[in-house]
């Protein structure tokens, strides 16, 4: 039996949703801000280019000098000076006049395009041109890429490779993040077992250990994890201690009722459980409470189970409290065979995602990790369908999807 009539998935995200509260934030090195969630609108302090420069290995020179000369009446000039990256010149350009310049070099005074060096030909600081430019051809004008005062990136934002860029150009060395979420993780179960290959009586290797270690990684926070057997005072210490030391709770194992099942009992003696039993296959006996104001998620003890729950009802919130806005996206796919369900109820079924077709695994049962091994993607079946016919186009999360 389960405290109340099995809930709704959208109504179990509606409870956690109104109890969660984002993490503070934190002043971070930009080295270390790969994958990190901003926590403030990033305003540029430079413009990009900071000057005018150019865009191509060349000479810089005034283009109307070009203008009616080719390859058979070629322009003459005079190179007056010769600047590479990072060096300026000091002379002003006049008419007939060119600066040999690298690319990334400041545009000289009196300048305005650049002539690529293929189209020109120097002798002892005579040019000859042999191409009419345009002016700003082959220059990188100040601002062009971004301005001071822009906005270049918004709070809530992952930060990828080419955030960081334009961070750094924007004339910052660090940025403000959300802190990653503490994780304590508590595998519970007296038969449980770390792995090796002598297995005595009724032992199980604690494979969830391992899965929810990386599932918390894979979110961007930090686990802190430990196990602890089925009796209510040792779990009810480990639910102290790790609630003490960090701002979620996870637990595996202990959510039916039955006997040696504590955990959800532990949790309502601390705290109040808001959700016991969702109707959702694989997962139903899944358990939510909150003790001292912080989040306390209850999976099953099955493998697949607890996979199935983190993936659909733990990940997006863990990614909410760092202020990032994710939703796992679906794909349709055509099924390829006929999929029974049940109304009332919502189906994550195992399958093979090839192409634009989706084959559900035989393979069925939540202590059967090689289905998840096999699988690359969740089937879904919403609540209020009775199943999928043969050719039908269906709902398909990708496993590789659900990664941030």
């Amino acid at each position: 039996m389960f405290l109340s009539e099995l809930m709704p998935v959208k109504q179990v995200h509606r409870i956690i949703n109104s109890t969660l509260n984002q993490t503070n934030t934190e002043k971070i090195l930009l080295e270390e801000s790969y994958l990190r969630i901003l926590a403030q609108n990033v305003i540029s302090q430079l413009n990009s280019p900071p000057f005018d420069r150019s865009a191509m290995d060349g000479y810089a020179l005034q283009a109307q000098d070009t203008f009616g000369f080719s390859e058979q009446n070629p322009a003459n000039f005079i190179v007056i000076d010769r600047i590479g990256a990072g060096t300026v010149s000091n002379m002003t350009v006049k008419k007939g006049e060119a600066v040999k310049i690298a690319t990334g070099a400041p545009l000289p005074q009196g300048t305005d395009a650049v002539v690529m060096e293929e189209y020109t030909n120097e002798r002892r600081d005579h040019l000859e041109v042999d191409s009419s430019i345009t002016p700003g051809e082959n220059v990188s004008f100040q601002g062009e890429d971004i301005r001071k005062g822009d906005v270049v990136l918004k709070k809530g934002k992952l930060l990828q490779p080419q955030d960081l860029a334009i961070i750094a150009t924007a004339g910052y060395d660090n940025v403000e993040v959300y802190r990653k979420p503490r994780v304590g993780i508590i595998t519970t179960g007296s038969e449980l077992v770390t792995p090796h290959s002598d297995i005595h009586g009724a032992e199980v290797i604690n494979s969830n250990h391992y899965t929810l270690k990386a599932l918390v990684e894979s979110c961007l926070a930090i686990p802190t994890l430990n196990h602890s057997i089925d009796e209510a005072e040792l779990v009810e210490k480990e639910f102290k201690k790790m609630l003490r030391n960090n701002d979620v709770l996870i637990t595996t194992g202990g959510t039916a009722i039955s006997k040696g099942d504590v955990v959800v009992d532990v949790a309502s003696n601390l705290g109040e459980v808001m959700i016991h039993g969702v109707s959702i296959r694989p997962g139903k006996p899944f358990a939510y409470a909150q003790i001292d104001d912080k989040p306390v998620f209850m999976l099953s003890g099955y493998p697949v189970a607890a996979m199935v729950q983190y993936d659909v009802l733990v990940r997006e919130h863990l990614l909410e409290m760092q202020n990032l806005k994710w939703k796992p996206p679906t794909v349709k796919k055509k099924a390829a065979r006929k999929i029974p369900s049940t109304l009332g109820r919502t189906d994550y079924i195992r399958a093979k995602t090839n192409g634009y077709e989706v084959k559900p695994l035989k393979i069925k049962g939540s202590g059967i990790i090689r289905s998840m091994v096999e699988s690359n993607s969740y089937i879904i079946i919403e609540e209020n369908l009775e199943g999928i016919m043969e050719g039908e186009m269906c709902d398909v999360l990708l496993y590789n999807s659900q990664r941030v």
